[in-house]
């Protein structure tokens, strides 16, 4: 009878717990460095959150491992609706690209919200003497050993986009993982580094700045809003790199939270400044409920273990 009392005053209590939720500072990890394109889109939601909900939604980026120090240190926090973590492709590729990951992403954390659809840009250094995506492999393949991209980690899918350049083409390009993209542009600017394969939001924003040359997207066909950039794919055929942002939480986290955060943001996705602010970035507004977005990372987790074998990388 204790027992039982006791089960149900907690039972009563959860959804209580949940009624004043958030009532401090919400802490949400990404897992790249400052000024990205993670960093940028989640400090855009980050303001409509705080300002929406009332408490400060605070980011802190745990760059490194390509996004697995934030999501380990995600998945070890307390589920109670305050440490949250920003989602991407990178999550799904970590499944099968790192071989001693330890924690299992989709086991181990539940879906919250899909913020947005993107696409990666292929940018080159102004220096690289080439102007669409059949001249780059052209050069490419007379200097092989010359050319190097960089990438914002091992296993997002700025490095994966590379690697499947690279199988698709036979183009002989060197990797070089950096911390975040933000990081990589001062090099690929002065051609330390000749390209990378960036999220659309930064690589967009440094070739409308003139810094570098976009040559390509990787959707299957061109991006909406960025008409004269052509799509790899009409070069390479079958070519494709399509991501996805969201939010994730650690297993356990309260189903009466998920769902205020999953509405907020569906509510954050209605709002024209920020979807003006979002479209700038190349992004198209993806609101879904958790259990859609669950499903997407299942997929997206598959599509990118195909990727990761037919391009016969791993990390130990």
């Amino acid at each position: 009878m204790i027992a039982t009392i006791a089960v149900l005053g907690l039972a009563g209590a959860r959804p209580t717990l949940a009624a004043d939720y958030p009532n401090r500072p919400v802490h949400w990890l990404i897992g790249f460095a400052a000024g990205g394109p993670v960093d940028v889109v989640a400090r855009i939601m980050a303001q409509w959150l705080s300002e929406r909900l009332g408490q400060q939604f605070v980011v802190e980026n745990r760059a490194g491992s390509g996004g697995s120090i934030a999501a380990a240190t995600a998945i070890n926090s307390t589920p109670d609706g305050y440490t949250l973590l920003f989602v991407a492709p990178n999550n799904a590729i970590a499944t099968s690209l790192y071989k001693h990951l330890n924690y299992d992403f989709i086991r181990d954390t539940v879906p919250v919200a899909s913020i947005m659809q993107l696409t990666n840009m292929l940018v080159v250094s102004n220096a690289m003497p080439v102007k669409n995506v059949q001249e780059f492999i052209d050069y490419c393949k007379a200097n092989p050993g010359k050319v190097s991209y960089a990438s914002s980690g091992l296993g997002t899918s700025v490095h994966m986009s590379g690697e499947l350049f690279k199988a698709m083409t036979g183009c002989n390009m060197l990797h070089v993982p950096y911390r975040g993209s933000a990081i990589a542009f001062p090099d690929i600017i002065s051609n330390k580094v000749q390209l990378i394969f960036d999220n659309m939001p930064s690589g967009l924003e440094q070739s409308r700045a003139g810094t570098v040359r976009a040559l390509g997207v990787t959707s299957p066909q061109r991006w909406p809003g960025l008409p004269d950039v052509p799509a790899i794919a009409e070069t390479v055929p079958g070519f494709e790199s399509v991501g996805f942002y969201g939010i994730s939480a650690p297993k356990g986290t309260p189903p009466e939270v998920v769902e205020i955060l999953n509405k907020a943001v569906a509510e954050a996705l209605k709002d024209p400044k920020l979807v003006e602010r979002l479209a700038m970035l190349g992004g198209i507004p993806k609101p879904m409920t958790p259990a859609e977005f669950g499903k997407l990372i299942e997929v997206e987790t598959e599509k990118w273990r195909k990727v990761v074998e037919f391009a016969g990388v791993s990390v130990d």
